[in-house]
């Protein structure tokens, strides 16, 4: 579970999402892996969830590997300064 900090503005695009932090005026691109995982933990999911989104999403991928990207992603986004957990 997450939210965007404040002066964040999300929106979805043709290849994932997109991110404006109005502070620092920077724009983020979110493939579509990393938007899978930043809406489930947007939509109140955990982590675990979103491990198996991305299980259940993409042929191949195990949970180990789909753990891995989740936290990636959510330490990326964090140090960014996108979301609060």
């Amino acid at each position: 579970m997450c939210t965007l900090k404040p002066d964040v503005l999300l929106t979805e695009t043709e290849y994932g999402m997109a991110l404006l932090d109005q502070r620092r005026a920077e724009y983020w691109t979110l493939n579509p892996t990393a938007a899978l995982v930043l809406q489930t933990l947007l939509d109140g999911h955990g982590a675990e969830r979103a491990v198996a989104s991305l299980v259940e999403r993409y042929e191949g991928v195990d949970a180990e590997t789909a753990a891995r990207d989740v936290t990636r992603i959510v330490d990326d986004l964090s140090s960014a300064g996108l979301i609060a957990p």
